[in-house]
């Protein structure tokens, strides 16, 4: 599609599980994932997007961006239209070291710019960039253990800090520590570091309970009143959330009671929802909750797109729900079996194969830009290819300015 543009953001985390960066990862329309792609387009768009388009600060929240350049990029310069405090130059494995490519990662780190070599395996030619990064990429995918602690041993001494990129479960989330990597990306954060039984912390399991009562057809306004007044985190927060700027009451309310009349039904089912689901999600990466409510909210306000008018708060449980085994650490189906939720949230979680299903694996993949999945799902859903990335970036507007409002 002409004129559109595809940009996912994937974390990257320091060793404290902090977000230290989001690397922005383009496209120009789902079509260009099959067709043969010019790799210059894609680096300079996203330059040019970055400041120009749907704006820096709405995909990464004030994280630095990082941004992989082409040869061609990198030799113009176009990179630095960005402030160089706002971005970190990817230099990709596929590009030859010679002297002009030394020399432009010269003058960019000259200026102030942060130097990343991107997929890094040792080469003796690449010494002169080693002598100029910031950062070293280690792709967890592609290399051995052995060759990891090799290049570490190797680069102990070397005054660049490592990144190990593509870590995908916790395994390899202590191997990346353990071997002194400083930054982190994968998905590693998002699934559960124990599959097998494990006892779910009593402060987790009461909010796990309040999930499944908000989410049984008939909510109980006093039964959930009595839950809210014995949890002084709750009963805060709602007073917080129903005396904010957002509603502008004349009057201040002060009362449990009062703020679940005044919210009504489908409102406390939301709000409900979040603020049970941020309490659980206090001892881990807070980019868990983030994904969680760019997921929640990405179901939501494409329900209307793909014929489930009527579906949005089921939509809006299904994206928060899909993380919640990585939050209490046990497989999502025994969770599930333990705060009875309904049938058609269970198989849009487990089983796949319905709409509501669909929905979630699309959110998911343009996460994790696996744009041919992204392809196939939009297909498959009647969707109009523009209304994606619309919502994807309204979706993060939204999820980035709860979560700090949690913390």
């Amino acid at each position: 599609m002409s004129g559109q543009i595809y940009v996912a953001r994937q974390p990257i985390f320091d060793r404290s599980g902090q977000v230290f960066a989001y690397e922005l990862l383009y496209r120009s329309s789902l079509e260009n994932y099959f067709s043969h792609h010019d790799g210059d387009e894609a680096s300079s768009s996203v330059i040019n997007n970055s400041m120009f388009g749907f704006g820096l600060d709405n995909l990464t929240g004030g994280k630095t961006a990082f941004i992989n350049l082409t040869r061609t990029v990198l030799l113009n310069e176009w990179v630095t239209l960005i402030p160089k405090e706002l971005v970190a130059v990817e230099v990709l494995e596929t590009i030859e070291p010679d002297e002009a490519v030394i020399e432009a990662c010269r003058k960019l780190k000259e200026k102030g710019y942060k130097v990343v070599l991107d997929d890094f395996v040792y080469e003796e030619k690449f010494e002169p960039l080693l002598d100029l990064a910031d950062i070293v990429k280690v792709d967890f995918i592609v290399s051995s253990k052995e060759e990891r602690a090799a290049m570490c041993q190797r680069f102990v001494d070397k005054p660049f800090t490592m990144l190990a990129e593509k870590v995908e479960n916790h395994e390899e989330y202590r191997e990346a520590l353990d071997l002194g990597f400083t930054y982190f990306q994968g998905y590693f954060f998002c699934k559960p570091e124990i599959v097998t039984r494990k006892e779910v912390p009593g402060f987790k399991l009461n909010y796990l309970r309040f999930l499944q009562e908000l989410n049984s057809p008939d909510l109980d306004f006093t039964n959930m009143e009595t839950i809210i007044k014995h949890d002084m985190a709750l009963s805060y927060k709602l007073l917080r959330y129903i005396n904010s700027v957002a509603f502008g009451w004349r009057k201040k309310v002060e009362s449990i009671k009062q703020a679940l009349v005044m919210l009504g039904e489908r409102p406390l089912r939301k709000w409900a929802s979040l603020a049970a689901f941020s309490s659980i999600a206090e001892d881990k990466p807070p980019e868990l909750l983030t994904t969680s409510l760019v997921r929640a909210s990405f179901c939501e306000l494409i329900a209307a797109d793909v014929g489930m008018k009527g579906k949005e708060l089921d939509l809006f449980f299904i994206g928060m729900l899909s993380v919640v085994d990585a939050l209490v650490d046990r497989p999502i189906e025994e969770v599930l079996d333990e705060i009875s939720i309904s049938d058609e949230v269970k198989e849009a979680l487990i089983d796949g194969g319905t709409p509501a299903a669909h929905v979630l694996q699309l959110i998911t993949a343009y996460q994790q830009a696996d744009w041919e999945l992204v392809e196939e799902m939009v297909v498959l859903l009647g969707l109009d290819e523009a209304r994606v990335p619309e919502i994807y970036y309204e979706a993060i507007a939204w999820a980035d300015e709860v979560g700090r409002s949690e913390t």
